[in-house]
C-alpha cells in the first residue's frame, strides 16, 4: 500500500491543450435578472397572453364599429316600411352566384316545400331583380340588417349604462358602507336588500306607468338596481383593507375619511371592480333584450336586438332567417364581454397567474 502511495507521488502529470474548454462553453446554471415591470404593465402583457379574452376584445371592436357604420351600409333606414319588399329572404351581391344568400328560402306548405324566390318571380311586377336585402326584410318590409345594428347599438348604450351605474354609484356606495361600518354600514345594506327584492320586471312596470315606454324606462329600471352587486363586491373589498397597517399609518398622519377611501382603499381593490363591472354588462344586455322580448322594451319604430328576436320569433316557423342574424349578434356580443372579462380576471387577481 505504501509502495503505491510512494508511485502515486513520484507520478508527472502533463496537460494538453484539449484538456481545457473556454468558461463560455459550459452551462453554468447562473439565475437570470428580470427587468422590474409595474403594475399595469404586469397586468398589459398577462392579458395579451390570454388568446379568449383578444379574441372578446376584437369582437366587441368590429361589432362596436359596425353598430356606428352598419345602418347607414344598406341605403335603408330602420323605419322605412315597403310592403312590397316584405318577407325576403336575405340576398347578397357576389355571393348569389354561388348558390348562397341568392334570395330563396324554403317554403312549407301543405304539398311539402317548396323553394321560392321572391326576388325572380316577382321581379317583373315588383322590380326586385337590382334590389339586395342583405339580412333580408321582416313582415312590413323592413330592412333587417339596418334594423340588427340599430339594434345593436342599444345594447351597447345598455352596456355603458351598466358600466357607468357600476363604477360611479355602486363603487361609491359599497365603498363608503363598508368603510364606515356601524350604524351606517346597517342602515345602507338594509336599503339595498330591500331595494334587490323588489324584482326588475316589477320596477320596469311601475316606471311604465308614470314614464312612457322606452330606453328611459330600462335605463332607469336598470340603474334602479343594476348597482347592488358591485356595491357589495366594493363593500368587501374594504372591510378586508380597512384594518391594514398602511390605511393606519394614513390615518395617523391626518388623512381624512374620503382621502383614504378614495386615495388608498379604491387604487387597491380597484381591478377586482373592473373584472365585476365587466360581468355585469351581460345581465344587464341580458336584461334589455329580455324586457323587450315580453314586450316592454323601446317602442316600435325602433328596434333593439330583444324586441326584433320578439318580433321575428312569431314568423319562426316560416320564415327563420329574421330570427337568426339577431340571435348571433346578441349572442356574439354576450359571448365577447364574458371572454373580456375572464380575460381581466385572469389578468388583475395575482392568484390566478400561478395556476
Amino acid at each position: 500500500m505504501n509502495n503505491l502511495i510512494q508511485e502515486a507521488e513520484n507520478t508527472v502529470f502533463e496537460f494538453q491543450p484539449k484538456d481545457f474548454e473556454p468558461a463560455e462553453n459550459h452551462n453554468i446554471n447562473i439565475d437570470k435578472v428580470y427587468a422590474a415591470k409595474s403594475y399595469w404593465k404586469d397586468v398589459l402583457s398577462t392579458f395579451l397572453k390570454n388568446k379568449g379574452a383578444i379574441v372578446g376584445l376584437i369582437a366587441i371592436i368590429m361589432i362596436g364599429i359596425m353598430a356606428m357604420i352598419g345602418p347607414d351600409l344598406s341605403g335603408h333606414t330602420y323605419d322605412a316600411q315597403i310592403i312590397t319588399h316584405q318577407n325576403l329572404a336575405p340576398r347578397v351581391p357576389g355571393l348569389e352566384k354561388f348558390g348562397i344568400f341568392n334570395g330563396s328560402e324554403n317554403m312549407n306548405t301543405s304539398t311539402g316545400k317548396v323553394k321560392v324566390n321572391k326576388y325572380v318571380d316577382s321581379s317583373k311586377t315588383t322590380g326586385l331583380e337590382n334590389i339586395y336585402y342583405w339580412f333580408g326584410t321582416d313582415v312590413l318590409g323592413r330592412d333587417i340588417f339596418t334594423r340588427t345594428w340599430t339594434g345593436t347599438r342599444i345594447s351597447l348604450y345598455i352596456a355603458l349604462v351598466a358600466v357607468i351605474v357600476d363604477m360611479c354609484f355602486g363603487m361609491s356606495y359599497g365603498l363608503i358602507s363598508g368603510y364606515f361600518g356601524g350604524m351606517v354600514d346597517n342602515i345602507m345594506q338594509r336599503f339595498a336588500e330591500i331595494l334587490n327584492g323588489i324584482p326588475t320586471l316589477v320596477i320596469v312596470t311601475l316606471l311604465i306607468l308614470v314614464l312612457k315606454p322606452g330606453l328611459t324606462t330600462i335605463t332607469l329600471a336598470l340603474a334602479t338596481t343594476g348597482w347592488i352587486g358591485m356595491s357589495r363586491v366594493a363593500r368587501a373589498q374594504v372591510l378586508k383593507l380597512k384594518e391594514q397597517e398602511f390605511i393606519l399609518a394614513s390615518k395617523t398622519l391626518g388623512a381624512k375619511d374620503f382621502y383614504v377611501i378614495f386615495k388608498e382603499i379604491l387604487p387597491n381593490i380597484f381591478g377586482q371592480l373592473i373584472i365585476m363591472s365587466m360581468f355585469s354588462i351581460p345581465n344587464a344586455i341580458f336584461t334589455e333584450a329580455f324586457l323587450a322580448f315580453i314586450g316592454l322594451g323601446v317602442p316600435a319604430p325602433l328596434a333593439s336586438l330583444g324586441s326584433l328576436i320578439s318580433e321575428a320569433f312569431k314568423s319562426f316557423t316560416t320564415h327563420p332567417y329574421m330570427i337568426i342574424f339577431p340571435v348571433i349578434v346578441l349572442a356574439i356580443v354576450m359571448l365577447a364581454f364574458n371572454m373580456l372579462a375572464d380575460g381581466l380576471r385572469d389578468a388583475f387577481d395575482p392568484k390566478m397567474k400561478e395556476m
